[in-house]
């Protein structure tokens, strides 16, 4: 699977909404507004921050921690949401692989090599029917069903495939 080149991970801190994902375990609650806040730790990992309104308006947070696995500008972290007694615990770790990204950094693709999941990401709620054609074709090329990708409510809904480029 490729990676984003020239990742740059100072330019992707902050808030970013998810458009659209093949939903995580973690995330089956989530019904609407689910975004991730991503900071740079003292210890040199991201600190995440992944929120979600749930069925009854109430919002559900999660925290977790990233590292990168090689070189940070190749995009390939693994992300864990398990701590124990102030340690984070890596072996529980899932691949967390940039694999498309807006020069601008107004959105990203993010996967894993299992295919199991993938979100896309984007500093706004929604991004345009032809910026999602272009997502698509990057999860295509990344052996991806489109179909299984899941447009994230309030502003959108259906399966990234229905998307009229």
């Amino acid at each position: 699977m490729s990676t984003a080149s020239r990742f740059e991970v100072e330019r992707y801190l902050g808030r970013w909404h998810q458009v659209a994902a093949i939903p995580a375990w973690f995330q089956s609650d989530c019904v609407a507004n689910v975004a991730a806040d991503y900071a740079m730790g003292g210890d040199g990992l991201l600190e995440v921050v992944n929120s979600c309104e749930m069925a009854e308006g109430t919002r559900k947070k999660a925290d977790a921690r990233a590292r990168f696995l090689n070189d940070p500008s190749d995009g390939r972290l693994e992300v864990t949401f398990v701590e124990v007694l102030g340690l984070w615990v890596w072996p529980a770790a899932g691949d967390y692989w940039i694999i498309g990204l807006d020069p601008e950094y107004r959105w990203a693709v993010v996967g894993q090599p299992s295919r199991k999941f993938a979100w896309i990401l984007a500093r706004s709620r929604t991004l345009d029917a032809q910026t999602l054609g272009h997502i698509q074709h990057i999860l295509e090329r990344e052996a991806y069903d489109t179909c299984d990708l899941l447009l994230t409510p309030p502003n959108q809904h259906g399966r990234l495939c229905d998307v009229t480029m």
